[in-house]
């Protein structure tokens, strides 16, 4: 595969022209130089790096993570149980997003089930309107 333009570079990739470009404003992708005349010549070392960013997003991992684990695959010094360590750091994190969800959630089935038991205001709406730091008026 030779040196490609943007568009094949995204085609390949599996997104679009704004991705890379973005990917590159966020340095997890290097932009090649542009030649006086023509066009910019992405390696196909680019197509990999961006298959590899979109995968890490798919199973959690935010762009500051990515850029990290990015360093880490090029680098043969590091290890795979440091790498395995940083996952596990980071299902732990998506086990307390997935608890405080389900605290959300909670809450608002508690609210959705007392408006089929009340007439007249809607006890979501004032649950919305309430100010939590005021105590509650004599």
């Amino acid at each position: 595969m030779n040196h490609l333009t943007i568009g094949h570079a995204a085609k390949l990739s599996g997104v679009g022209v704004e991705t890379i470009r973005f990917y590159e404003r966020q340095k997890l992708i290097e932009q090649p130089p542009k030649p006086i005349s023509g066009f910019r010549r992405y390696p196909p070392e680019t197509v990999r790096k961006v298959r590899f960013i979109r995968r890490a997003k798919e199973i959690g991992f935010s762009l500051r993570e990515i850029r990290e684990l990015l360093g880490f695959y090029f680098d043969t010094q590091i290890s795979c149980e440091e790498v395995q360590r940083r996952a596990k750091v980071k299902i732990a994190d998506m086990d307390n997003r997935i608890a405080a969800l389900e605290k959300m959630k909670m809450a608002l089935q508690g609210l959705v089930d007392e408006c089929g038991n009340r007439d007249g205001d809607c006890p979501i709406l004032e649950s919305l309107a309430e100010n939590p730091e005021q105590e509650s008026e004599p």
